[in-house]
C-alpha cells in the first residue's frame, strides 16, 4: 500500500489557485505583530538582562520628547504585582553584546508585566539617548493599550519615528497597521512597501508575508523564484510555516529545482513546531520512503499527532493506516472513527467508505461511538 498525497494540502496558494491571505488578518495580524515583536528583538536582551528583575523605582515624571511634541500624563509607579504579562512581548534587539551590555530595563518590565514602569523606562531612554527600540516599545504600549489607553494615532507616529531610523520590527508593525486600517484607512500597497523595507532587513515574518504576495502576483508581478528566497529567509529563522511553503516548493520544483531531500528536510523541521501540515507531508515521505528513509511506525505516530490536533488529512491517513495494519497495528474501530471524523470535515475516500460498510455491526457501531464526541464538537455552532 501506498499512502497518495493527493488530497494533502501542499500550500494553499499553489494547490487550489486562490490568493493566499497575508499572515495575520484581524485578530491574527495583531498576533503575528506581537510574535514577530517578541521573537526578534530578543536576541542580546537573553544576554544582558534574562536574570533582571523588574525595577522597583518610578518612571521619570516628565516626558519631554514626543512624536506629536506633546508630553504624555506621568504614568504611575509600577503596582505591587504585575500585570499578566502580554502573550507575546517585544524584546530589544541589536544592543551591543559583552559584559559591558546595557540591561533593558524597559523590556524587563515589560516582559514581566509592569507596563506602566515599561513606559517610564522606554520614555528614558528615548529622551536621554534617542533609543530606537525604545521608540517601538512605547508603540507597541499604546498599540495593544497596555498599562495605557489604546491610542492607534499615537502607536503609529512611535512606530514611524523608528521606522525611519532603520527598526525593521516597527517597519513590520506599520505594515500590519496600513493591512488592518489602524490609525489610517486600509492600504495594502504601502503595507507591502513596509513589509519590503523589513523584509531587507531580515525580518522573517515580513519575509513570509512578502512572498505570498509574490506568490499571488496582484501588487507584484508573481515570481516564484523571489518568493522561494524570501520563504528561504523566513525559514532559516525557524518560521514553521515558511519550511512547510519552502519545502512544497523544493517538492513541486516552483521557483527551485526539484529536491526532495530538501523538501522533506524542511517538513521536518516544520514538524516539529507542530505545523499539522508539514506533519502530513513529512509523513507521507516517511510511509513511501520519497526522499527519506521508509518508516511506517514513524509515519503512522505523525500521523496520529496531526490528526489529533485536528488535520482531516492526517485523520484520513491515519484510518488507512488502522484498517491495514500499516505502521501501526490493525483497528477498525479507529479507523472507523477517524475516517467518520475526516468525512464529516470534508474527506471523500471511498476505499474506506467500502472497508466501513464491510464491518459487522458491532464493530461500526463501536468506531461511530468513538467518533461521536468529534462529531458533535464539529457540529456546535462557533462561540
Amino acid at each position: 500500500m501506498q499512502i497518495s498525497s493527493s488530497a494533502a494540502r501542499p500550500l494553499h496558494h499553489t494547490s487550489c489557485g486562490s490568493p493566499p491571505p497575508l499572515r495575520g488578518g484581524g485578530a491574527a495580524v495583531r498576533a503575528a505583530g506581537r510574535f514577530a515583536l517578541a521573537l526578534l528583538l530578543a536576541l542580546a536582551w537573553q544576554q544582558g538582562a534574562a536574570a533582571q528583575t523588574a525595577p522597583s523605582g518610578e518612571p521619570p515624571a516628565q516626558h519631554k520628547l514626543r512624536p506629536n511634541g506633546k508630553s504624555a500624563a506621568q504614568p504611575a509607579a509600577a503596582p505591587a504585582a504585575p500585570a499578566a504579562p502580554a502573550p507575546n512581548t517585544p524584546a530589544p534587539e541589536n544592543h551591543a553584546a559583552g559584559p559591558a551590555a546595557e540591561p533593558d530595563f524597559a523590556f524587563g518590565a515589560y516582559q514581566r508585566g509592569y507596563f506602566l514602569t515599561a513606559f517610564g523606562f522606554a520614555t528614558r531612554r528615548v529622551e536621554e539617548k534617542s533609543d530606537v527600540k525604545s521608540m517601538t516599545l512605547l508603540g507597541e504600549i499604546y498599540a495593544e493599550g497596555l498599562g495605557v489607553p489604546r491610542n492607534d494615532g499615537k502607536a503609529a507616529e512611535w512606530y514611524e519615528l523608528a521606522a525611519a531610523r532603520g527598526d525593521r520590527n516597527a517597519m513590520f508593525a506599520l505594515a500590519m497597521f496600513r493591512l488592518q486600517g489602524r490609525a489610517g484607512a486600509r492600504d495594502r500597497q504601502a503595507s507591502a512597501k513596509w513589509l519590503a523595507a523589513a523584509a531587507k532587513l531580515g525580518h522573517p515574518t515580513a519575509a513570509y508575508d512578502l512572498a505570498l504576495l509574490y506568490i499571488e502576483g496582484q501588487l507584484f508581478p508573481q515570481d516564484f523564484a523571489r518568493a522561494a528566497e524570501l520563504l528561504r529567509v523566513s525559514a532559516q529563522a525557524g518560521n514553521a510555516e515558511a519550511q512547510y511553503a519552502l519545502g512544497t516548493f523544493y517538492k513541486e520544483g516552483r521557483g527551485v529545482g526539484k529536491d526532495m531531500v530538501e523538501a522533506v528536510r524542511l517538513w521536518a523541521l516544520a514538524s516539529l513546531a507542530d505545523n499539522s501540515e508539514a506533519q502530513v507531508e513529512y509523513a507521507l515521505a516517511l510511509f513511501n520512503g520519497e526522499g527519506v528513509a521508509k518508516n511506517e511506525a514513524a509515519a503512522a505516530a505523525l500521523f496520529r499527532k496531526a490528526a489529533l490536533h485536528g488535520n482531516p488529512v492526517a485523520q484520513d491517513r491515519l484510518a488507512r493506516i488502522l484498517s491495514a495494519g500499516r505502521g501501526a497495528p490493525a483497528d477498525p474501530i479507529e479507523a472507523t472513527k477517524w475516517h467518520l471524523i475526516s468525512k464529516a470535515r470534508g474527506e471523500t475516500d471511498l476505499m474506506l467508505d467500502d472497508f466501513v460498510a464491510k464491518l459487522d455491526a458491532p464493530t461500526r457501531a463501536a468506531g461511530e461511538k468513538a467518533a461521536k464526541p468529534w462529531l458533535d464538537a464539529l457540529r456546535k455552532p462557533p462561540g
